[in-house]
């Protein structure tokens, strides 16, 4: 294991738009705190085409041989979510702590198992949910914990991109659906802002395409002391895609793209939080800020320490349930249910 002058040393599985963007952003911390030793994806070459565009020095064969490789200290899966129990299982096996892409598995059953796992090895692990560590996602806790805006009674958050006929997230196949993967970003925002509340209720629907996959959803969530939450997920047009938190004294918003958030509109105006700059290209919006979980994943490695206060595994387990009881709503079930 690294010590704390030495940097955390990372292997990735996975080479698509994700971890490439990933990859990026790791690329603006400094290489004295955090080193990508390793990478390994399902076809060789594009693993080797990736290694070199990352300046990355070990392709490995398979997913199980950068999970058996001893210079390694912590996993990053990038990988299709239907493959993320298997391959989670299998890091964890070797003793790697694990940076999970979300959603962290399929479903309820699927993340309890992953989640008892991770804790029976005792190793660390977080579902990759970037948002959390946001500088203007501190300053909103920050705020929400000082009563700047009172009591929160009401959340409101939206996520609409529109997606080609082909792309993945249309195919229930491959485990696409809006609740599955924007739903994510949605749910997330709004436990955050009940922090320690568990839903009384959740009232749901939305439309099926011709694979069983949600195009969208819209869900109502009753939680206790009269707060609601109110969530939108579209994979057919662009919605505003903000994220807004009402209190009895004011309401605080999270611009476009609120899951990426650098922009945060306050009572008293609006706070930007600039994301670190890169001259290498991504695909996503933002991208760079993913460096800010990897940042929480050496600190709680370093402080000894197996899961993350701002992101804990009970909290991925919470929207794991709040995700599940949407689709079914919906009437999407997968080959994992």
């Amino acid at each position: 294991m690294s010590q704390k002058s030495e940097p955390t040393r990372w292997g990735i599985l996975g080479a698509g738009q994700i971890s490439h963007d990933w990859s990026v952003a790791m690329s603006t911390l400094p290489p004295t705190e955090h080193k990508i030793v390793a990478v390994a994806a399902r076809n060789a070459e594009s693993a080797q085409k990736f290694a070199k565009l990352h300046g990355i020095p070990k392709v490995h064969k398979s997913y199980e041989d950068l999970a058996k490789d001893p210079e390694i200290d912590v996993v990053y899966i990038g990988v299709i979510h239907t493959e993320h129990l298997r391959i989670g299982k299998m890091v964890l096996d070797n003793g790697k702590h694990l940076l999970c892409e979300k959603p962290l598995c399929m479903n309820v059953k699927e993340t309890k198992e992953l989640v008892d796992y991770a804790r029976k090895k005792k190793l660390f692990m977080m579902e990759a949910i970037w948002s959390r560590f946001f500088p203007a996602y501190f300053k909103l806790r920050e705020e929400l914990e000082k009563g700047t805006i009172g009591e929160v009674m009401q959340v409101r958050v939206e996520m609409g991109l529109a997606f080609p006929e082909d792309n993945w997230r249309r195919s229930k196949e491959v485990g696409g659906g809006t609740v599955l993967d924007m739903g994510t970003y949605t749910t997330q925002f709004t436990t955050m802002c009940f922090s320690g509340l568990k839903p009384l209720k959740i009232v749901a629907s939305g439309h099926l395409n011709e694979s069983g996959a949600d195009d969208s959803s819209s869900a109502t969530i009753i939680f206790p002391k009269g707060k609601t939450g109110t969530l939108i997920t579209h994979s057919r047009v662009n919605l505003p895609s903000e994220a807004l938190v009402v209190g009895t004294k004011g309401s605080m918003k999270l611009n476009f793209p609120f899951w990426a958030a650098d922009k945060l509109e306050t009572p008293s105006g609006v706070l930007e939080f600039p994301v670190p700059k890169t001259d290498k290209e991504f695909n996503f919006w933002n991208s760079t800020g993913l460096s800010y979980q990897c940042q929480e994943v050496r600190r709680c490695i370093q402080a000894g320490i197996t899961e993350s206060p701002l992101m804990s595994l009970d909290e991925t387990i919470l929207i794991a349930e709040i995700k599940e009881s949407i689709r079914k709503q919906i009437g999407v079930s997968y080959p994992q249910d």
